[in-house]
């Protein structure tokens, strides 16, 4: 397949594209990277270095892009961190292209907002161009546990309070609803959950929490979950594969102590999983 991904992008470390673009291109799938930022690394360290492009410039390379002739052959749009307003517009002006000329791609976006150690760490403006123009142009968004609540207006302390929430980030437009990150005060120690709802149903995947606390590995999990949503077109497969291919990258990460994931290192998880975590039905 081929991917149009329109995301941050740092050079050492990985996050946005550096953390999205190899494991798809490990999968086989090819990916047409556009940066919204280049920064020597990412803001989670308190200092960097770069620039945040503009709306425009990544409309510039969308059109080369087109005028190769590629935009036919896209399978899907992939979308990340957007750095302000004006290139969020850009990236569903690329979005409406891409389906212009092939209906049946689907656009995946994560809607980079925040999390819950550091709360909304984006620009002014963006929490709610997601919730008021992303989320509605999106077939699938794929918000962590913070980013769930901000959109859905409501909290989800509790997994009873799960289909609320959910259905009130559907009545926002997307069709699968991935939470790449879930915990709740009634889950068991020791465990995080994968959740995704979508019209097959809605699945979980729970696997032991790891101790580390690292950037990169929302974008990765997104990208994953897409491609094999793609491949897959099943809300329940795709999560078990995207789930046991980040596990598996987490852990080799917490086991060699790394403060970047380890996604070079790994990349066999991508494809062949050491720990198969199945999705059970909610």
């Amino acid at each position: 397949m081929n991917i149009l991904s329109i995301q941050s992008w740092v050079a050492y470390g990985h996050v946005g594209n550096a953390a999205a673009m190899f494991p798809m291109q490990r999968l086989g799938h090819e990916v047409f990277a556009v940066n919204t930022v280049q920064f020597s690394n990412h803001t989670g360290y308190g200092a960097w270095k770069g620039s945040v492009f503009t709306g425009e410039a990544v409309r510039e390379v969308v059109t080369g892009i087109e005028e190769r002739g590629a935009l036919p052959r896209c399978d899907g749009v992939l979308s990340g961190y957007m750095g302000d307003a004006g290139i969020g517009e850009a990236i569903l002006e690329a979005v409406a292209k891409v389906k212009a000329v092939r209906p049946d791609a689907l656009y995946c976006c994560d809607p980079v907002i925040g999390d819950v150690d550091r709360g909304v760490f984006v620009r002014p403006g963006i929490p709610e161009f997601m919730k008021a123009r992303a989320a509605a142009s999106a077939d699938i968004i794929t918000p962590n546990h913070f980013e769930l609540e901000l959109l859905a207006g409501r909290e989800a302390k509790a997994l009873a309070d799960m289909p609320a929430v959910l259905d009130a980030v559907h009545a926002l437009g997307p069709k699968v609803i991935v939470v790449t990150s879930l915990l709740t005060a009634d889950m068991p120690a020791g465990v995080i959950d994968l959740v995704a709802s979508s019209p097959q149903g809605r699945f979980r995947v729970r696997t032991p929490l790891l101790p580390l606390s690292i950037n990169g590995a929302g974008d990765a999990i997104s990208a994953l979950f897409f491609v094999h949503y793609l491949e897959t077109r099943d809300a329940g497969e795709a999560l078990s594969r995207a789930a046991s291919s980040i596990y598996g990258l987490l852990k080799r990460t917490a086991e060699a102590g790394s403060r970047e994931i380890l996604l070079v290192a790994a990349q066999d998880e991508f494809v062949t999983p050491t720990r198969r975590f199945e999705a059970e039905r909610l």
